[in-house]
Order: C-alpha cells, then structure tokens, then sequence
C-alpha cells in the first residue's frame, strides 16, 4: 500500500482478455467477422450465445432488423495499451465484411472491442461523452461492468443489454479464464 508521502511505481499494466461484442442481423456477418478477427487476434477460447438484440433502435436506419449480439474472447492476452490499434483494425474490419457482402450503404455489421481486467470491461468507441476517456487517434474508452464481491455490476452509464444477467455471466467466465492464467504465470 502507498503510504502518505510515498511516489508510486510506474509499472506495466498485467495483460487483459481481448473481447468483440458483435452485432450483425445476418449469420454469415458473424462468420466472417470470426475468421477476420482471428486472423488478427489468434484463436478465440469463448463465444457467447447469439442473443436478439431488442434494447434500442439505435442501429435500424443502418444496420436493419433483427439484430443479434454476439461476443467472442481470445485465448491470447493483450496489452490494454493496444485498444485503440484494435479499435481502428476493428472500424476497417467492418467496412471489409460491408463490402464482401456487396452492401451498398450502411453497415451490416457492428465490432465494438474491449477488454476484461480482474477489475472491470472496458469497451472501445468513436463516440465522446462525459464517461469516457480519449485514448488517442479518435478512439475513447469507457468502463462498462465493474467488478463487485462475485460478479460485474453495471453502472449509471452501463448499455441495457450489458446489464443483463447473460451478458454478466459470460463477462465473469471470461474473467475467469483471465484470472486462472494469472494464476499460472
């Protein structure tokens, strides 16, 4: 514990589990967006279940009906350091899966990147607000899910959908997986 008077240490962050929620309205979205993001990011180690996504019209005049989330965590670790690199790559992946699938305008699929710590999910944008800090090249961060006692708990700022007890379990069995690495190491 830093007592009064006490500098801290600069210290290198430990490594966080990469994550991509995604949102797409067509199957073969969510099957490209796999094999991009993996080409990049290594192996995914867990994917979420395909969830209808009913929280906001947000997306409709873009993307169309009948949203679905998915998430995917990779095996690999990263640098927290690295979320706006991941960002951008994720930003260009959309417009290539858009136009593989011959889409004229708008998008036909969403990857919001982000990472879990043994202490929270933080999720990447485009967007400013008064929650979020500038990481640098147009992209910002956000805390979405703390880590509270035995699993993560939304906050004022919290999206609906992450607020939802599915989207929680899956967040704390990738936490999970992150702490039993640390474990190891």
């Amino acid at each position: 514990m830093i007592g009064p008077g006490t500098m801290g240490t600069i210290q290198p962050p430990p490594p966080v589990k990469l994550v991509c929620p995604t949102l797409a309205a067509d199957e073969r979205c969510f099957e490209r967006a796999e094999t991009l993001l993996q080409e990049r990011f290594g192996p995914l180690d867990l994917t979420s279940p395909t969830w209808d996504f009913d929280y906001t019209d947000y997306y409709r005049n873009e993307m169309g009906a009948g949203l679905k989330r998915r998430i995917y965590s990779f095996r690999r670790l990263i640098d927290p350091a690295g979320l706006a690199e991941i960002k951008k790559f994720t930003n260009a992946g959309e417009q290539t899966i858009t136009e593989d699938c011959n889409r004229a305008s708008g998008r036909v699929i969403n990857l919001d990147p982000g990472y879990i710590s043994s202490g929270k999910l933080v999720l990447a944008t485009t967007k400013d607000h008064a929650h979020r800090i500038y990481l640098g090249e147009g992209i910002f961060a956000e805390v979405t899910l703390v880590w509270r006692g035995d699993g993560f708990q939304p906050l004022d700022t919290t999206y609906p959908d992450y607020r939802t007890e599915g989207y929680r379990d899956f967040f704390a069995l990738v936490r999970t997986l992150l702490m039993l690495f640390q474990k190891r190491t």
